[in-house]
């Protein structure tokens, strides 16, 4: 007689000792009939030694037998008893892999233990601790790899996988019991774990049942987090958790005539703007093309956005969007703009937090498209190793490079002279010295 328990990491057949543990074994499949078993955990995982399962709360607390559930069932709990007799059968031990038994609950304060819904699955072989203290009625007779992958489980501190290794289904393929009275066999078998602690199984995915919009839009953010908690590692940002300004804008597309002055004046009819920077190139001073406005409060950033995109500024149509860079609140970030007169009049002359070209890049990097010369789509040119810092290691190394080749020239000029004949000039030059010292004396 045998049933097939249908898991998350595998299938299980267990062949039960029906002739000796009549009782066991009809309270196992009845349970089994009336889908009892099914979307139960495995709440308590022990390397080496045991699996359990069959309470509906994965608590180790739950479960009862085929007749108090029945009872239960037709509201009256009194009628029957939670748990049974233990059948312990001497000669069943737990020497193999697979051993199926019943967990036998201990009386406390008075009430009967024994056993009830709880069953557990031996992990590995000769567990002696086990003999006489729980009632063997079962052994696995296929599936042995899935109970060498749910040996392998990561688990908690109490015992339970971290993620969830459910019994999906069970399937009865011979039950040679008549039906206890009264029982009533389900329509369909449940849809939801019985228990509330739900955590996800080893192969679910839990946007698999979630609308085609909303399954997206989780990925989108565990996608963006996962790119913050990168950036924050590799130094990029301050903390993962950090959000960009929202009264500044980033105003790209623009013509390189365009000035702060122009922009500054076209923008202001939004509200006050604490500063107006076109970003030019350090060395010739040419504009980018991008600038960065930054207004007093949110509403007329939000405001402006709306109002000024595609907006015709100088013979070409600007494109706007909210700036996305933290670099304020990064100081390994370069800072080498300074904030406009409105700015420096209302906050004491501080700087703007925009670094240039550098910044953009940090900025804007998944948005840029390049092309195959390094030039994105609005003609800007990211070359971070023309930046000063850049210019001053590469010109350093190659005056280390020059010294070093003057010295070896050096070197190779002067004629070599024996070590002893050095020190005889050496010391030829101090008696030397010492006789015109003397003479001088005198």
């Amino acid at each position: 007689m045998s049933v097939l328990l249908e898991t998350s990491l595998g299938d299980l057949v267990i062949d039960l000792e029906v002739e000796a543990c009549p009782k066991t074994c009809q309270n196992f499949l009845k349970l089994c009939k009336v889908y009892y078993y099914n979307l139960n955990a495995f709440f308590n995982v022990s390397k080496d030694f045991l699996a359990q399962a069959g309470d509906p709360s994965a608590t180790g607390t739950g479960g009862e037998s085929i007749w108090s559930y029945i009872a239960s069932q037709q509201g009256n709990s009194s009628r029957s008893e939670r748990y049974f007799a233990p059948e312990i059968v001497p000669r069943f031990k737990h020497t193999q892999k697979g051993t199926v038994s019943m967990a036998v609950a201990p009386s406390i304060e008075g009430t009967q233990g024994g056993c009830g819904s709880q069953f557990f699955v031996t992990l590995a072989d000769n567990i002696e601790y086990l003999d006489g203290k729980h009632a063997v009625f079962g052994h696995v007779v296929e599936g042995l790899e899935t109970l060498d992958k749910l040996n392998d489980v990561f688990v908690d501190h109490d015992g339970r996988p971290y993620k969830d290794v459910r019994i999906r289904h069970v399937e009865i393929l011979d039950d040679p019991f008549d039906d206890p009275e009264g029982l009533v066999v389900p329509e369909s078998p449940p849809t939801k774990p019985p228990d509330n602690s739900t955590r996800i199984a080893e192969d679910e995915d839990p946007l698999e049942t979630m609308p085609e919009e909303e399954e997206e839009e989780q990925r989108r953010k565990r996608e963006a987090a996962a790119a913050a908690l990168t950036l924050e590692m590799v130094g990029d940002l301050p903390f993962a958790n950090v959000r960009p300004p929202e009264n500044v804008l980033f105003v790209c597309k623009l013509n390189p005539v365009t000035r702060d002055e122009d922009l500054e004046l076209i923008f202001s009819r939004f509200g006050t703007i604490m500063s107006c920077q076109v970003i030019r190139d350090k060395q010739t001073g040419d504009s980018l093309q991008y600038a960065f406005i930054e207004f007093d409060k949110r509403e007329d950033a939000e405001q402006a956005y709306f109002k000024m995109q595609n907006v015709l500024i100088d013979d070409r149509r600007i494109w706007v969007d909210f700036s996305q860079s933290v670099s304020r609140m990064n100081t390994h970030w370069s800072n080498d703009i300074k904030m406009g007169p409105r700015a420096q009049r209302g906050r004491g002359g501080g700087r703007s937090g925009f670094g240039g070209r550098e910044d953009l890049e940090r900025t804007h990097r998944y948005r840029v498209e390049r092309n195959d010369d390094g030039r994105d789509k609005y003609g800007m040119v990211f070359d971070v190793d023309d930046s000063s810092s850049h210019r001053r290691k590469r010109d350093g190394s190659r005056s280390r490079e020059r010294h070093r080749d003057s010295g070896k020239r050096r070197r190779s000029r002067s004629p070599r002279t024996p070590p002893r004949d050095r020190h005889r000039e050496r010391d030829g030059l101090r008696r030397s010295r010492s006789r015109g010292e003397y003479r001088k004396r005198r």
